[in-house]
């Protein structure tokens, strides 16, 4: 279900913006004063992957943004060159068995909160965003990135299948038979190329102009009332969030058998030493 919460149109004080996250967060909020709007920024060095602190923090973060009963969220980047890498390959690599459990179940929360916020959520793409960073991505309702990055679901060239809720977030902004195709290859698209097939909505010459206009999207429901356009919503993406809802239990069990067969270790195990090479390089 989406969150409750639901965002008041009440002007705020003259102040330009104050921040509401400590520095020991891996993501830090920041609400504008005169907009209302909060930046939600990842700051997990060096490229954001999702790990299960990042995830606690993201998951918070967003609670604590709705709490606050911000107009909109806006979601970005600390790193210049990477939105987020995506999910953290060494918590699914010869793996604790509870703390998977735990990183996969946060996982979980932090997309049934960005997907069903109650608020208005746009996403300043400020670099590469594959895989898990193309989920938050695609979970935000609007979309700005910056020339000469990608972005895609490519957890087959990964050997990893994409789970059915990653999927409903990319068709959900995708037409199915590009979806389709783009799932199976794992194909990562251009900049241009995801401009043109609908993956974003608008492009971006700097980090600043993308948030500016992440900030006029959301600004778009100033004139239109917070209750019919969260009820809107909810009921547009009730069946993706009750599917994952009803079937957490099960989903969780899938990804934690996936995870654990052999060949799926030794593609991880693959994939960790070309990193370490290309670190050395």
């Amino acid at each position: 279900m989406l969150r409750s919460t639901i965002s008041s149109l009440v002007p705020r004080a003259t102040s330009v913006a104050r921040h509401m996250s400590n520095a020991a967060k891996l993501t830090t909020v920041e609400i504008n004063d005169v907009t209302g709007i909060a930046t939600l920024t990842m700051n997990r060095p060096p490229v954001n992957g999702l790990n299960l602190e990042l995830l606690t923090d993201l998951n918070n973060s967003i609670q604590e943004i709705e709490d606050n009963k911000s107009r909109g969220l806006i979601l970005t980047s600390s790193n210049p060159t990477i939105f987020s890498a995506g999910l953290d390959i060494l918590e699914m690599y010869k793996p604790d068995k509870e703390r998977l459990k735990a990183f996969w179940t946060t996982l979980q929360d932090v997309w049934l909160a960005l997907y069903g916020s109650a608020v208005p959520t746009a996403a300043a793409i400020n670099g590469h965003s594959p895989a898990g960073g193309c989920l938050l991505a695609t979970s935000c309702e609007y979309r700005v990135m910056l020339p000469k990055f990608t972005i895609g679901l490519n957890e087959t060239k990964l050997g990893i299948v994409a789970p059915k809720w990653f999927m409903s977030s990319f068709l959900s902004v995708l037409p199915r038979r590009v979806a389709e195709r783009a799932l199976n290859q794992g194909r990562m698209f251009t900049t241009d190329e995801a401009l043109r097939n609908g993956l974003i909505d608008e492009v971006a010459n700097s980090k600043e102009e993308a948030l500016a206009k992440c900030a006029e999207f959301i600004g778009s429901f100033s004139k239109v009332n917070p209750l019919a356009r969260s009820l809107t919503k909810q009921q547009l993406r009730a069946a993706e969030l009750s599917e994952l809802e009803n079937e957490r239990a099960q989903d969780l069990e899938k990804f934690i058998f996936f995870v654990n067969q052999p060949a799926v270790q030794k593609g991880l195990g693959i994939y960790l030493e070309n990193l370490k090479k290309k670190s050395k390089n």
